[in-house]
């Protein structure tokens, strides 16, 4: 068996990471956490937001997937769309367009604040089927109000899986685009810069070291790229298993799978020794084939964006140990 590469040797290979990205990923007031499903993207969005808390600012974790379930990682109760807070400098909430919907009236139009919209909510159902891009802009909306008020110093989003992002994402230029003059004009306006200035917004790219979500990773980069103006401000690579073996361990095993050494050695230890030695081939193996896919999605990306990689956590469950063992793996790949 060969040694297989790794994660560390990859980046090595790599263009220097921009001196932004050391501090400036968490400098930044809005993150947007996407990524193929089953990859990590609420583990790291949670950790994300703890991590920043943690240095000392204000963070609102948003969650805008009904089924989304950053209070597991947290260990907290579920949120409602007002704000809870979890932990020191850190809140969380989940989104809700009607009741969005109700905020932005009472705020914009000055209505009264009631409990459920009634015949509005019909007439709300008709215009965001009608026109796309109206229940994503309430989300959007919500979420960069917040940041253009400065309620926090940073919000991390736990954004639709890559299939749904980017009409998210374009929302806001959609409605500039269609509605050309009055008071929804503006506030596309405003919020369109927002989401287009580099230096506030940006997109996190979550994947892992296999075949489908880097392929689907390498796409939604370049789609992000093409059809809108926000920044990728980082691919974090979850799940990267450990090079457990050197070479020399790698040779050693080659020569004791061979029939004479191996049955020597199981009489030895009194027992079978094969098992043993495939498992530690098998290690190797997988090792060596996610590297392959790491240096596949280093060389089809931007050499600008950084990539974070995260170890692989061998644990059956998560909470609030495993989303502060992320935040410590994120915050060593960012130099803190």
């Amino acid at each position: 068996m060969r040694r297989a590469a790794t994660a560390g040797s990859a980046s090595r290979r790599r263009s220097p990471r921009p001196a932004r990205e050391l501090t400036g990923l968490l400098d930044r007031r809005l993150l947007f956490v996407t990524g193929k499903g089953g990859v990590g993207k609420s583990t790291v969005t949670a950790a994300l937001a703890l991590l920043s808390a943690t240095r000392g600012r204000r963070t609102l974790a948003c969650e805008v997937d009904a089924k989304g379930d950053l209070a597991d990682f947290y260990e907290t109760s579920r949120p409602g769309f007002e704000p809870q807070k979890v932990a020191s400098n850190l809140w969380h909430m989940a989104m809700d367009t009607e009741a969005s919907l109700r905020e932005y009236l009472h705020l914009q139009l000055h209505l009264p604040t009631v409990s459920r919209l009634g015949p509005l909510a019909k007439v709300f159902d008709f215009v965001s089927t009608a026109a796309p891009g109206v229940r994503e802009i309430l989300t959007v909306g919500k979420i960069g109000w917040e940041v253009r008020e400065r309620h926090y110093d940073l919000v991390v989003v736990d954004a639709p899986a890559t299939g749904h992002i980017v009409g998210q994402l374009t929302a806001p230029q959609a409605i500039k685009d269609l509605v050309r003059v009055g008071q929804v004009r503006e506030q596309t306006g405003w919020l369109s810069d927002l989401l287009a200035d580099p230096d506030t917004t940006g997109l996190v790219i979550v994947t892992t070291p296999e075949e489908m979500p880097v392929n689907e990773t390498i796409e939604l980069a370049r789609k992000v790229r093409s059809e809108t103006n926000i920044d990728v401000a980082a691919i974090v690579v979850n799940r990267v298993l450990p090079e457990l073996f050197s070479g020399a361990d790698e040779e050693i095993f080659e020569r004791l799978s061979e029939p004479a050494l191996s049955d020597r050695l199981a009489d030895a230890v009194r027992g079978p020794v094969a098992p043993v030695l495939e498992a530690a081939r098998l290690a190797v193996t997988l090792r060596r084939t996610r590297a392959g896919h790491l240096d596949h999605l280093r060389s089809a990306l931007d050499p600008a964006v950084p990539m974070l990689y995260v170890p692989y956590l061998f644990a059956r469950g998560h909470g609030l140990r495993s989303t502060g063992q992320v935040a410590e793996a994120l915050s060593a790949e960012l130099g803190f």
